[in-house]
């Protein structure tokens, strides 16, 4: 699902609200997440999971092409962990049958 889709579905379900409303309001809500993010804050949506940040120090790593050494800087990277509620959802509700858990892994993959 990306953003638009989340509008759309968010706007048919609340008839008494304007669409720019919606759309608005989900702006809001990714804006402030990633605000949290950039202050160093944690971001936890009880049932959802938890948004933070992690630091990647400065290394030492490989150009796969040449096998040349390159430098690459330290950064911070978004990360995010799957609440409870969404694991056992995605987990325990059937949606996951086999079929589909082999399209998404590929063949070998377990």
């Amino acid at each position: 699902m990306i953003k638009s889709e989340l509008v759309q579905k968010l706007a048919d379900e609340n008839p008494n609200l304007f669409h720019r409303d919606v759309e608005r309001i989900v702006s809001i809500v990714f804006d402030e997440i990633t605000d949290s993010l950039a202050r160093g804050d944690r971001v936890e949506l009880r049932g959802f999971g938890a948004f933070s940040v992690k630091h990647r120090p400065a290394r030492v790593g490989r150009n796969p092409r040449s096998g040349e050494a390159v430098s690459i800087e330290e950064k911070w990277t978004p990360f995010f962990k799957a609440g409870k509620e969404l694991r056992d959802r995605m987990n325990h509700d059937g949606r996951f049958s086999a079929a589909a858990t082999q399209a998404m892994t590929g063949p070998g993959d377990t």
